[in-house]
């Protein structure tokens, strides 16, 4: 991991096109195929103070303290969940645990019997690859419905379940820094 000093006297701005004085604090919650080495996980340390907790994916329950844990610990600016840890994500954010911005990449969440809805006020960024077929990309869609209308955001790509794409120059980038933009 890269090593980023760390101040926390300021918060991010509201337009993440400006600086502040620190690094975007992001927490990685991997797939069930990922860790904390894996190319997502690789790719946001390039770009921002990141955290990538190792988990347990056969265990849904226990993954999910972790997360909890390391959210409490962390404080993250954005939350980002890949499939599995799309699911974890959302389940933070629909039991309370968590109510910052997150980004979810094609999350697994109806698989893993999180249904939703996103809470009211809380901004989420769904990205979901049009040629999944592991899966379903009408679930991101039902998801992205939910919630406070103009917070939830849908971004369809031409890619697979894996988004290889998006991590090629600064689109991940760009849609970590997203999650912060407040609709007006």
């Amino acid at each position: 991991m890269t090593e980023h000093p760390r101040r926390t006297s300021s918060a991010p701005p509201t337009d993440p096109t400006k600086t502040w004085d620190r690094p975007l604090k992001v927490q990685f919650i991997h797939g069930l195929e990922g860790g904390p080495g894996s190319s997502k996980a690789t790719y946001l340390d390039r770009f921002f103070d990141t955290e990538t907790p190792s988990m347990d994916t056969a265990d849904f329950e226990g993954a999910l303290a972790v997360q909890a844990a390391h959210l409490e610990r962390f404080a993250p600016d954005v939350l980002v969940g890949s499939s599995f840890g799309g699911a974890i994500a959302l389940a933070l954010l629909v039991r309370g645990i968590h109510r910052g911005p997150t980004v979810l990449l094609a999350p697994a969440h109806v698989y893993f019997g999180v249904t939703g809805p996103v809470p009211d006020g809380t901004r989420v960024v769904i990205a979901h690859g049009l040629r999944d077929d592991v899966v379903s990309v009408e679930d991101s869609r039902k998801l992205a419905a939910t919630g406070t209308p103009g917070y939830v955001e849908l971004v369809l790509v031409d890619d697979e379940h894996r988004l290889a794409t998006l991590l090629e120059g600064d689109a991940l980038a760009t849609l970590v820094r997203r999650a912060l933009l407040v609709p007006r």
